[in-house]
């Protein structure tokens, strides 16, 4: 995510991040030894996992509209609750097209870099897209 992406998240969603990043920072930083070979490759590795969850919160928040609604201008944009229809199945599934991480728990949220999420994002009421799955690597036969 750049910094110029808005963000809209409901107040709930909000207080969990901040929350969640609290949790973060509250934890103790690692040392790291000069003689780094000798050092803990998983306490390494969990500590910049935390460094790079804190940052995606930072940003999050840094351009987090809260509360409200994104303008409704007719066009499939994050922040939107969206109702598709799949033509193959006739299945109708409600969404939030937005950003993973900052979901509620009420409805499913599909990232706007998602294969879905990028085929819908800027789509009208009525009009059809299609977009393709990734297909999962075939395993070799035994």
């Amino acid at each position: 995510m750049s910094n110029t992406d808005t963000v809209w998240i409901t107040r709930q969603a909000h207080r969990r991040l901040q929350s969640e990043l609290a949790a973060l920072r509250s934890r103790p930083s690692i040392e790291v030894p000069e003689d780094f070979m000798d050092y803990d490759a998983n306490l390494v590795a969990n500590y910049a996992a935390r460094q790079a969850r804190i940052r995606q919160i930072q940003d999050l928040l840094n351009n987090a509209v809260v509360g409200e609604d994104p303008p409704d201008d007719g066009i499939a944009e994050p922040g939107m609750v969206l109702t598709v229809r799949y033509d193959d199945t006739g299945e109708v599934e409600t969404f939030l097209l937005g950003v993973r991480g900052v979901e509620d728990a009420d409805i499913d949220v599909y990232a706007t870099q998602s294969p879905l999420g990028s085929a819908i994002a800027g789509a009208r009421s009525g009009e059809q897209r299609t977009y393709s799955i990734p297909v999962a690597s075939s395993y070799p036969s035994r």
